[in-house]
């Protein structure tokens, strides 16, 4: 059943055997003086909410799954052999109402490979001589030209051989910005077209399309999920067998089975039901005030509980905003020149340099020039025509390769990230860049392990060594894997994850594999719908400092959730021995644990009120 309708399901419940109290009471003191129908709400209840529930619990039995709410079940059936329909329907709106209220605590609202599968059209459309006809995406060959219409997805991965425009990649790659497309442009599989229609060669089929391949790998990463133990579950591993032992040995002692009845009903372990759920709403309510969007409840459970973190470089680390901070000319060639014909190529680039090329570009003076052709093939750089003269923007070691007479005029090689310029044949220039780690990042790095317990901090990244090498050093991270796809990425929380628990932040959607396989994953902003989906929690304002405030909202949460638990579970204890000893009956005893709720409740709600600091770094 889902989550949906299991929550719909406990309310229902819950508001039956409230009616059916209440009509009871009334028939009982009020209009039947006799009590020879007062029972009938109390049965009607128990046979729409106590089967129901006591089904599912004897299902959980056959699954050996004992959790703490098999004393309520117990209680149930024990108040119908005995007769106690009054206390018995005490307990079902006792059982239903913390199941409601924890259905609606820990819905796991992620849908990860739901959210990719909406994402992708169901039908392309393919050009004929003089129009295009409409097909299933199953039916696209290598080689097929496709329409994409305006505000249409794109179907599969491609070159676009008519048309001009852009395309929001933000869905694919987290960049906020949009890509402009020209013939010889590359497109992506769930790119979103804009206002111009486009023309596309395919060059994958749709199952080998990019988009295609996230989607497996999500999948696999989604099965490999770890699973996290509920807090209440581990409690009442401790609670349900001595609440059992202390109410048969109030059996066999008196003789009465009615005490039995009574210490179970003194024993529903609602605080663990009820308290613990409140305590996680309102931490996700506290958290939804920092800025910080809970989308897996278990996050706050377990993260305080981490020992190693995880960060993708660019955009957590870093502010994710690359500056040009060099540029070398080589003899012959006019700088400025060689920046506007690089910058008006880049335009069409989805690269991650490109938005700062561009912006240098444009601040030289000057409009960009028109792009007459362009090519970007994966591993290959970017190609084009500008003013009848070719640019190619590439990398050292490509060059090395192509033109190795002129590799000697390369400068030496430096720290941060860098590209090579080849107009019409021959050596350019050199552009440096610099993504300057974020100001806060070296003292939240060692605040971790000084005040977090955090034994292991580890950096990947798709980035050269050297450029995360220096990042590195700036933050104070030794464990540093450069270089790493998304795939190896993922291969690599998972190693870590299998040590201790781990947490793992990143944006953008190459991470998400990677968000899903840690014990916690963190999305830096909602630039990617995938990643915010895939990750435990979305901190919306990209501070490190947020991520403090999300562990102490955990620590304070797990604090007031054993407060409440605990001491409701002790106060429980006392009522049981009361019971035991023949001090409270079934109904005083049902009323007696609705006392200690109202306290663990009251004492759990204070979890949302606003602590006067959420930080100590």
């Amino acid at each position: 059943m889902g989550a949906g309708r299991t929550d719909r399901l406990q309310l229902f419940i819950a508001g039956l055997a409230i009616v059916a109290i209440v009509i009871h009471l009334v028939l009982r003191f009020g209009l039947d003086s006799e009590h020879s129908t007062s029972n009938l709400p109390l049965w009607v209840a128990y046979l729409f909410g106590g089967v129901p529930l006591v089904w599912g619990l004897l299902g959980n039995l056959w699954r050996r799954e004992f959790g703490s709410d098999l004393l309520a079940g117990l209680s149930i059936v024990t108040a119908l052999l005995l007769g106690e329909y009054l206390a018995g329907t005490l307990v079902i709106l006792m059982l239903s109402g913390g199941e409601a209220l924890e259905a609606f605590a820990v819905r796991n609202a992620s849908s990860v490979l739901k959210a990719l599968a909406k994402r992708m059209p169901s039908v392309a459309h393919r050009r004929s001589r003089t129009s295009f006809e409409e097909i299933q995406l199953d039916e696209i060959k290598i080689g097929d030209l496709l329409e994409v219409l305006p505000h249409e997805i794109c179907p599969v991965d491609g070159t676009v051989t008519a048309g001009r425009g852009v395309m929001d990649e933000s869905f694919l790659t987290g960049e906020p910005y949009m890509i402009s497309k020209t013939p010889g442009s590359m497109v992506i599989s769930g790119a979103l077209n804009g206002e111009s229609s486009i023309t596309i060669r395919a060059d994958k089929l749709a199952v080998d399309s990019r988009y295609a391949k996230i989607m497996e790998v999500m999948r696999d990463s989604e099965e490999q999920r770890p699973k996290m133990r509920r807090l209440a579950d581990r409690l009442g591993a401790f609670y349900t067998p001595v609440a059992v032992l202390l109410a048969l040995a109030a059996w066999l002692i008196s003789g009465d089975p009615v005490r039995f009845l009574a210490v179970l009903v003194v024993a529903t372990p609602c605080p663990l039901l009820i308290a613990i759920p409140v305590s996680i709403i309102g931490s996700i309510s506290l958290a939804a005030k920092r800025a910080i969007i809970i989308r897996d409840p278990s996050v706050l459970e377990t993260i305080d509980t981490c020992r190693a973190v995880i960060f993708d470089k660019t955009g957590t680390l870093t502010y994710g905003r690359p500056e040009l901070i060099e540029q070398s000319a080589a003899e012959g060639f006019d700088a400025e020149e060689v920046l506007r014909l690089m910058a008006s190529a880049e335009v069409y680039s989805k690269h991650p340099l490109a938005e700062a090329i561009v912006q240098a570009g444009r601040e030289v003076g000057g409009e960009l020039y028109e792009v007459e052709e362009i090519s970007e093939k994966p591993g290959q750089g970017l190609t084009a025509r500008v003013r009848d003269r070719e640019i190619k923007v590439t990398s050292r070691k490509q060059l090395a390769k192509d033109l190795p007479d002129e590799a000697s005029l390369l400068p030496p090689v430096a720290g941060g990230l860098e590209c090579v310029v080849i107009v019409d044949g021959h050596y350019a220039a050199t552009y440096r860049f610099r993504d300057e780690p974020r100001a806060e990042g070296a003292e939240f790095i060692r605040h971790l392990g000084g005040k977090h317990r955090i034994e292991h901090a580890m950096m990947l990244s798709g980035d050269r060594q050297s450029e995360a090498d220096y990042l590195a050093g700036r933050v104070g991270i030794e464990d540093v894997q450069a270089g790493k796809s998304p795939e190896e990425k993922l291969e690599i929380v998972r190693a870590e994850t299998a040590k201790r628990r781990t947490i793992y932040v990143g944006d953008g959607i190459n991470d998400a594999p990677a968000l899903m396989a840690a014990t916690v994953g963190l999305a830096f902003g909602q630039n990617s719908d995938v990643t915010a989906k895939s990750a435990g929690a979305v901190i919306m304002d990209s501070s490190l400092r947020k991520i403090d405030e999300l562990i102490h909202i955990s620590r304070r949460m797990r604090r007031i959730a054993l407060q409440s638990a605990v001491g409701g579970m002790a106060l429980s204890l006392i009522g049981m021995l009361f019971a035991a000893f023949g001090y409270l009956s079934p109904v005083a005893g049902a009323i007696t644990q609705e006392v200690i709720d109202v306290l663990a409740v009251l004492n759990a709600l204070r979890v949302a009120l606003p602590p006067k600091t959420l930080t100590d770094y």
